[in-house]
């Protein structure tokens, strides 16, 4: 795996050699920040971040700040280990943590994305549980995009808590890219 693009742009990522952990391929990366475009003083979640593989791509094209949530201590030595390799010294944060208490957390802080990227183990409900812990959405900012990678074989409804709504998807052979925003709501009404 490499950095595409922005500063650090041809930089290897280190991953665990005997890791369970399925990385997004250069490809499918590439292709995601075509789609997303601008990033550059953005603020960037990397949910499920494994070895940061994304949110170190962001950080290369100019995102303003990323977080990123793994709960996997040995992956979390990866995100360090490449964050050092790569020279970044601020404009993150690495929650050591399950998807869902990192959000609480972030939430309890009043943070909030431009965009969130979630790579969680496939076909295990993942996806929908997030959605259920992101609420009405405030941390995902009005015009943000919440990104989620997951198999083709799992159904993604196009609504999702009567908060988000399917924008965009793209599949990548066994692997679906879907693109949700914010759904914006009149004041005084209830969905």
């Amino acid at each position: 795996m490499r950095i595409i693009g922005g500063d650090a742009k041809g930089r290897r990522i280190y991953s665990p050699k005997k890791s369970k952990i399925r990385p997004t391929s250069d490809g499918i990366k590439e292709s995601l920040f075509n789609i997303l475009q601008e990033v550059s003083g953005k603020s960037f979640l990397d949910l499920f971040a494994g070895c940061g593989n994304v949110g170190l791509e962001a950080l290369s094209r100019g995102a303003a700040k990323v977080v990123f949530v793994e709960k996997n201590p040995v992956m979390v030595n990866a995100i360090k280990r490449n964050l050092l390799d790569l020279g970044i010294i601020n404009k993150y944060e690495i929650l050591e943590t399950e998807a869902a208490k990192g959000i609480k957390k972030l939430q309890r802080k009043g943070e909030q994305f431009d965009f969130l990227f979630a790579d969680p183990p496939y076909e295990k409900g993942f996806i929908r549980e997030i959605f259920q812990y992101l609420g009405e959405g405030e941390m995902i900012s009005s015009d943000g995009v919440a990104i989620f990678q997951h198999s083709v074989r799992e159904d993604i409804p196009g609504t999702l808590t009567g908060t988000f709504m399917l924008t965009d998807q793209r599949r990548y052979g066994d692997t679906r890219i879907s693109f949700f925003k914010r759904m914006e709501r009149e004041k005084g009404t209830h969905i």
